[in-house]
């Protein structure tokens, strides 16, 4: 097993998370579902962050949970249960950041890869990924939690295709239901998730955070959501930003924000 099976760099504001352990498809391990959480977690909270990157090693995103821990670490409801919350605290970490999250798909996106990609904001893949949800073929049931990130990210229909019959679909059918942002030709792959994350980075924080904020308000029609949203937004006008931003508009010049 390799010495680190979660990679982090971070540059001019861009965060990558990599989940590490290619020869075994990027199976995620009970450990590093919590490793995920924390990292995530602190990313989230660092105002030098503006954009996270997750992508797995070499050719997969991630095959979901590592099976080979199963008897021994799920192996009966109290064991389960406990697993599974470590799987919906990872979820919930990327779920709730504060910056935006891109997932960079390439090869398999299966269970709880599958399940992290749905919780990431914008999901890009090469032609060749594959998508799955095998939860029914294993005879358990995915976290209703993590179920609410499927639904809103792939659509109702899709998320009961994929939950019902097991069955894979590739990239095109993932773009057509929406779970997809793009289809990325595989040699320009990296440099395209370099740009959005980039453009998304050089962007005035307090606005996209801002931005996220609303979306996710819309979503969830909950009010106490909606009313962090009106804060946020609220925020951005009292901020040197927005002054930044009106003053480099009127001189023609690239802003330089700060985040505050």
């Amino acid at each position: 097993m390799e010495t680190e099976p979660l990679l982090l760099s971070t540059s001019d504001g861009v965060a990558t998370v990599v989940i590490n352990r290619p020869a075994r498809k990027n199976a995620v391990t009970q450990a590093m579902w919590v490793d995920l959480a924390a990292r995530a977690n602190i990313l989230s909270a660092d105002p030098d962050v503006r954009v996270i990157v997750l992508r797995g090693m070499g050719d997969d995103f991630s095959a979901g949970a590592d099976i080979g821990e199963f008897d021994t670490l799920r192996g009966d409801a109290t064991s389960a249960r406990a697993y599974e919350a470590t799987n919906s605290a990872a979820f919930a970490a990327l779920r709730n950041c504060t910056v935006p999250v891109i997932a960079a798909i390439r090869g398999i996106c299966f269970g709880g890869g599958f399940g992290l990609a749905a919780a990431c904001d914008l999901r890009i893949a090469t032609a060749d990924a594959q998508f799955a949800v095998p939860a029914a073929r294993l005879g358990l049931a995915y976290p209703q939690d993590a179920m609410g990130d499927i639904v809103w990210a792939a659509g109702p229909q899709m998320a009961r295709y994929l939950t019902y019959t097991a069955g894979r679909i590739d990239a095109r059918a993932a773009l057509s239901a929406g779970f997809l942002l793009e289809i990325v030709e595989a040699e320009r792959f990296d440099a395209r998730i370099g740009e959005i994350a980039r453009t998304i980075a050089e962007n005035a924080p307090l606005s996209v955070r801002a931005s996220r904020a609303a979306i996710r308000a819309a979503l969830s029609h909950d009010a106490e959501e909606a009313a962090l949203a009106q804060a946020a937004g609220d925020a951005t006008f009292l901020s040197d930003d927005y002054a930044e931003g009106r003053a480099a508009f009127a001189a023609r010049r690239t802003p330089m924000f700060k985040g505050r």
